[in-house]
């Protein structure tokens, strides 16, 4: 494309696009006609408030995707002002009172026409930084204590995904709350399994002691004793009450009364012994995210109308767990919990994201139906025994 030859139209348009920068009346430009090499059709530029600054948002729209960049109001004229006319031969500029387009022809004419808007109404530029609905507070101590947030209580931008995760655990531990009706006690008693660094169980705690006023006790329990250490530590230095970790596995873990049991990415029969315990124990809430899904798979006889499916082994390991947490789903509503299967935000370093989550039913079941479910799964894949089904087994026995 030739190099754009000054004239008046032009400074007439660039004039009025810095005056609606400067002024911060800008709605939105439009840059379109692209003529360069990259899949780019057009950039879009619209105002934003951000921590209280008023910016420039640019979406750059490629065929397959959109990029997104905030400029502030100098960067963003100096960036326009090497777009138009160079990459981009046409633009379209709305303020509250007037309406701008711009063309340049392949020959360097410039044709520039604005249409004043009688009946405008005022528009506000859109708050991207609106307050969104959360269940905990960036400016809680357990977050800087455990790196989500800084000094001044900012979220360190290398934490957001974890931020987002946290809120989204909370959201789903919040309404099992609430259905359950632990909301109405005044003393409730979770254990979280696998608890790691426990930012989850620092932000149950937290839910429940300073949003809801609960008088909770909070019991974390790790293997790596490095990181129990840390997190009784952590808790010791904000001077948190009813929150304490332990060395163990779910596997030795002596019941004591659990109100929610918490298992996330617990592997493989892991999984069951957390299930099993929370039965056991009679919790009115039991929350696992299962993980190698190991123990029924080598067991699993393929229908012959299936074998053609899964003789790829990523179908049978994915037939294997379907089959795997559907059993554990219907042994929970056997004994006595309404139970749900869904996709969870994954957490850190896994791409697993299934939530199982049960919720003690109120209600007499019908504990024979779910029993011969779970035993026509087994005779159609030529399964001996699922391991939770072992468990259970066992402790009727006992029973």
């Amino acid at each position: 494309m030739p190099a754009v030859v000054s004239s008046a139209e032009l400074d007439a348009f660039f004039n009025l696009l810095n005056s609606a920068v400067s002024g911060q009346q800008l709605l939105k430009l439009v840059l379109s006609k692209y003529r360069g090499s990259e899949p780019l059709k057009q950039i879009q530029v619209r105002p934003v408030q951000l921590k209280q600054q008023w910016l420039l948002s640019f979406t750059y729209k490629y065929q397959t995707n959109d990029v997104t960049r905030n400029l502030g109001a100098a960067d963003a004229l100096t960036e326009i002002h090497s777009l138009l006319g160079n990459s981009f031969s046409a633009a379209n500029l709305f303020t509250a009172d007037v309406e701008a387009q711009l063309a340049i022809s392949k020959k360097g004419k410039v044709l520039y026409q604005v249409k004043q808007l009688q009946h405008s109404a005022t528009a506000q530029a859109p708050v991207h930084n609106r307050e969104k609905h959360r269940y905990l507070s960036l400016h809680r101590p357990f977050l800087r204590e455990l790196g989500v947030t800084d000094a001044q209580q900012q979220l360190i931008p290398s934490m957001s995904r974890k931020w987002k995760q946290i809120n989204k655990f909370i959201e789903i531990f919040s309404n099992a709350v609430q259905e359950s009706g632990l909301k109405q006690r005044q003393q409730l008693h979770v254990a979280d399994f696998g608890s790691g660094k426990a930012y989850l169980t620092f932000a149950m705690h937290d839910y429940l002691t300073n949003t809801l006023g609960l008088q909770a006790k909070v019991t974390g329990v790790e293997l790596r004793q490095n990181l129990v250490d840390l997190c009784n530590n952590t808790a010791e230095k904000l001077s948190l009450a009813g929150i304490h970790f332990e060395q163990g596995d779910v596997k030795h873990f002596k019941a004591r009364g659990i109100n929610v049991m918490i298992a996330l990415h617990a592997c493989d029969i892991a999984t069951d012994y957390a299930i099993h315990m929370g039965i056991a124990t009679g919790a009115e809430i039991i929350m696992c995210s299962p993980c190698c899904h190991k123990q029924l798979r080598p067991q699993m006889k393929l229908p012959a109308v299936l074998a053609p499916m899964l003789t790829h082994g990523i179908h049978l390991g994915q037939e294997a767990e379907m089959v795997t947490d559907s059993v554990r789903a219907l042994l929970l509503e056997a004994f006595g919990y309404t139970t749900k299967v869904f996709e969870f935000v994954s957490l850190e370093h896994t791409s697993k994201n299934k939530m199982i989550l049960a919720i003690k039913n109120k209600q007499k079941i019908n504990k024979e139906k779910y029993l011969s479910q779970v035993s026509e799964i087994k005779q159609f894949y030529g399964i001996n025994q699922h391991y939770l089904e072992r468990l259970l087994n066992i402790m009727d026995e006992i029973k």
